[in-house]
């Protein structure tokens, strides 16, 4: 797993696909944290999080689509089915590598917190619990996108259904805060919306229950990716 690990997150950095992912995270969290707390001299870290929350569902299919694609464009997928890792250790060193660089673009966004601590107080258990959340929601995008491309042989059409996808998720999400959607159902959505599952930790909650649905979500997207992929490799050995 490891020697997938390292080659995955290499390749992030030999090709545009890191680069590209940072650049535009940075720029996005700048323009906004300029926006939000610079320009009106604001020291409420809440909504920067709460908007950075949304660029994953633009972002994340760029960390992923060359994973399993990717592989098929450049056809290394035959010889890496074929070598002697089970596809579990192939798919966590790939999802690892995708989160790893992912854990870089937050790291570096902290100089926002520290940018807003120089002319104002700044309490770092609310802003680590913050970007706890955030990092957990990322890894989550991270691995739905890596489930739902797993079939997929073109980058091109696993970036669609990756974009697809994290729309999906936000359009259905929405329907907890909607009157006209029926009070059982909202509650199941925000029970497993993404999103709502971030809220709690913008009020400095740090809630258990929300970080266990985050890992268990990962686990499960991860799963029925091996899944996909053991049928890949039965079918053409």
């Amino acid at each position: 797993m490891s020697a997938v690990y390292r080659k995955e997150l290499k390749s992030y950095f030999h090709t545009p696909a890191g680069w590209l992912f940072l650049s535009v995270f940075l720029a996005i969290g700048s323009l906004v944290f300029y926006l939000n707390n610079l320009l009106p001299r604001s020291s409420d870290f809440t909504p920067l999080m709460s908007m950075m929350s949304y660029v994953f569902m633009l972002l994340t299919p760029i960390l992923v689509i060359r994973l399993i694609a990717g592989e098929h464009r450049a056809m290394t997928d035959r010889l890496l089915l074929s070598s002697p890792l089970t596809v579990r250790f192939i798919i966590l060193g790939k999802y690892l590598a995708a989160c790893t660089v992912l854990f870089f673009a937050v790291l570096l966004s902290f100089l926002y917190p520290l940018l807003i601590a120089a002319y104002s107080r700044l309490f770092l258990p609310e802003v680590l619990t913050a970007y706890l959340g955030f990092f957990l929601q990322g890894c989550a995008f991270i691995a739905l996108d890596l489930a739902v491309t797993s079939p997929m042989k073109s980058t091109v059409g696993a970036a669609a259904v990756a974009f697809g996808a994290n729309l999906f998720i936000w359009l259905v999400s929405l329907l907890s805060s909607s009157s006209a959607v029926p009070p059982f159902l909202a509650g199941a959505v925000a029970f497993l919306s993404l999103y709502d599952r971030f809220t709690p930790f913008l009020s400095a909650q740090l809630s258990p229950a929300n970080i266990l649905f985050y890992l268990l979500f990962c686990l499960c997207m991860l799963h029925l990716c091996v899944r996909v992929q053991t049928a890949v490799r039965a079918r053409r050995t």
